[in-house]
């Protein structure tokens, strides 16, 4: 009883501190000591406690009570839970929850989370906050769900500007977000606060598809965070190795992913609990974390030009790893946090990811070392905004590191990075298609390579030529051009090289994952490439259009919305057997709707209607393939 008692108090507390964006434990030991209660006492009502009772005075009770989320952090866990339902994910934001209601197409109350059943109001802080439409184009009553944050570049100026105003210098991106809420002036520093929304409750539209509620939201006005659409357990895998890169890589910090079915009609079935909803699961990744010492701070230069300080660090031991080198982020973070040799810092690894630098925990006297010329080409640098970039397009290092992405990329086995550098250094290899130029006696004038080696690096190299379009286009290091996406673009149907050539910004909006910044983002890149393209394809690559089943929906856009008999994975397979193309949206571009609504009650239906485009059911669709 002693225990359980201690338990209950260290849970009470730590969750206060954790809400109050002071946290004083990390989330691995407090799920431990959840964990040590459920097993001692599970039906402890110290479990039930959704978040922190609300300080401020303005207190307002939510319609529907704000849950808490059901984690795990093994992989066996998530998909047994998984079973054979199609999932979506997203990032879990390390913020500070919100909600905001719209009554007659205006903003009318925002709230914090709080206990889960009262929240506190904080309508007047959020009109100041990046992404939140202040009037809608929806008269109905609605409530929308997200997470309010900071992301890296808006808390290096938030800093800044607080300093300006004699106000103390915040720590860390998330301690703000709930310290700038909880302030009672200066509320207009909220707009360095984003909201990123990931759920909408309407009371007069039914959904029959979590992907639905993201177009939805993306069409009032709001940013979702970017919803991925699972189908088989591979595609969860990559989305967990993509997750760990951007819990090092991103420009805002989460801590895992939160996964939930697609189906509302599961949502329905299965219900919750007084904590958590049984349809939505949170996977996060073991940390741990440790304190060590800067020994120097160097420079690297990406293939993008932009310099990234790295921290050679008093080696310790995190997860299982002995780590000497911790990325820094940005310029924006050495500047912000004053980083410097000799200062004691805290650092994190969850799981393979890179170690990641987290806080300062004592302060060396001196200035900080910024690099006044590129590292690499010693060429001139400038400030862009929190980077520090070198616009030098034949640096040495953008050329070697976007020449060795390709190589890794592609699969080149046997042509190592230190191989590489010895191509650069003699003149071998100046881009791209230069390594589809070499000759074996130009590697047999490198050091150390034989005949025998010679003729290995050759194959490999000529091995190389014969790859899909999607891990081709991933390689060519397009901006936001990462394999899961390039593979989008091509199962939507630009499966050759003339179909990439004449891609524009409409067609990749109409293809799920790709919002307005990001298709832009990638067309640009991609036109930025066509050079290297079609000096590779010249050199050998090349890439025929997949051949398909003649059949009655052949190249025909299909968009499938509502519930279906079968797995939406085994019907979604079957169209593109059959030639036809899925699409995540309706356009005027779509062919046909595959739905077993009747009704149509869905936005895509509708819209559906509106354009004239043919509706199709389940039955209809196997008749026409003869099914």
């Amino acid at each position: 009883m002693d225990r359980i008692k201690e338990l209950e108090d260290l849970i009470k507390y730590h969750k206060a501190k954790y809400y109050q964006g002071t946290p004083e434990i990390t989330d691995l030991d407090y799920d431990n000591l959840e964990n040590e209660l459920k097993n001692i006492d599970p039906k402890n009502k110290v479990l039930t406690i959704v978040g922190s009772s609300p300080s401020g005075s303005k207190k307002v009770p939510h319609d529907t009570k704000m849950l808490s989320l059901n984690k795990t952090y093994k992989i066996e866990e998530l998909m047994s839970w998984v079973a054979e339902h199609q999932v979506v994910s997203t990032y879990k934001i390390d913020g500070v929850s919100c909600s905001i209601i719209f009554e007659d197409g205006f903003l009318t109350l925002a709230k914090t989370r709080g206990d889960g059943s009262v929240g506190e109001d904080i309508t007047d802080k959020v009109i100041w906050m990046k992404n939140i439409p202040s009037s809608v184009k929806d008269v109905n009553r609605f409530e929308v769900r997200g997470e309010i944050y900071c992301n890296e570049e808006s808390f290096f100026h938030l800093s800044q500007e607080m300093e300006t105003l004699g106000l103390e210098k915040p720590m860390s991106q998330r301690n703000i977000v709930a310290g700038l809420i909880g302030r009672k002036e200066n509320i207009e520093l909220c707009r360095y606060i984003e909201f990123r929304a990931f759920d909408i409750i309407e009371m007069n539209l039914n959904f029959s598809l979590e992907t639905e509620k993201i177009k939805k939201l993306k069409a009032l006005g709001f940013l979702p965070e970017e919803m991925v659409l699972h189908k088989s357990e591979k595609d969860i895998l990559e989305r967990l190795e993509e997750t760990q890169l951007f819990m090092s890589e991103g420009d805002y910090q989460i801590d895992g992913l939160v996964f939930s079915f697609n189906e509302i009609k599961l949502h329905e079935e299965m219900g919750s609990t007084s904590h958590h909803p049984r349809f939505k699961m949170a996977f996060k990744f073991q940390g741990e974390a440790k304190n060590t010492e800067i020994l120097d701070i160097v420079w690297q230069v990406s293939r993008n030009g932009i310099l990234t300080p790295i921290a050679e660090v008093a080696p310790v031991e995190l997860s299982g790893a002995k780590i000497s080198r911790v990325t820094l982020h940005n310029f924006g973070m050495v500047k912000q946090y004053g980083l410097k040799n000799g200062d004691t810092i805290q650092i994190i690894r969850s799981g393979e990811v890179i170690p990641k630098f987290m806080e300062v925990i004592s302060s060396k006297k001196g200035e900080i070392r910024i690099p006044k010329k590129c590292p690499s080409c010693e060429g001139p640098i400038r400030e862009d905004d929190i980077r520090l970039r070198c616009d030098n397009q034949n640096c040495p290092a953008q050329i070697k590191e976007s020449i060795l992405n390709f190589i890794q990329k592609i699969k080149i086995e046997d042509l190592s990075s230190k191989r590489l550098d010895e191509l650069l250094r003699v003149g071998l290899i100046k881009e791209i298609p230069d390594l589809y130029r070499i000759k074996k006696e130009d590697l047999l004038c490198l050091d150390k390579v034989k005949d025998k080696l010679a003729d290995k690096l050759m194959k490999a190299i000529d091995k190389s030529k014969s790859t899909d379009l999607a891990t081709f286009l991933s390689a060519l290091g397009i901006q936001g051009g990462a394999f899961n996406k390039c593979e989008k673009v091509v199962l939507a149907g630009f499966n050759t090289l003339e179909k990439i050539y004449s891609l524009t910004i409409e067609e990749l909006l109409d293809i799920e994952g790709f919002a307005e910044k990001s298709a832009n983002e990638f067309h640009k890149s991609l036109e930025s490439k066509k050079e290297v393209i079609r000096s590779l394809e010249e050199l050998g690559f090349e890439f025929v259009e997949l051949s398909v089943k003649d059949s009655p929906i052949s190249q025909k856009k299909i968009c499938i919305t509502g519930t279906l008999s079968r797995k939406r994975s085994d019907i979604e397979n079957t169209i593109r057997n059959n030639g036809g193309i899925i699409v995540g949206s309706v356009s005027k571009n779509t062919d046909l709707i595959l739905t077993n609504e009747e009704a149509g009650t869905s936005s895509k239906f509708k819209k559906a209607k509106t354009l004239g485009i043919t509706i199709i059911n389940e039955e209809s669709l196997y008749n026409l393939l003869g099914d």
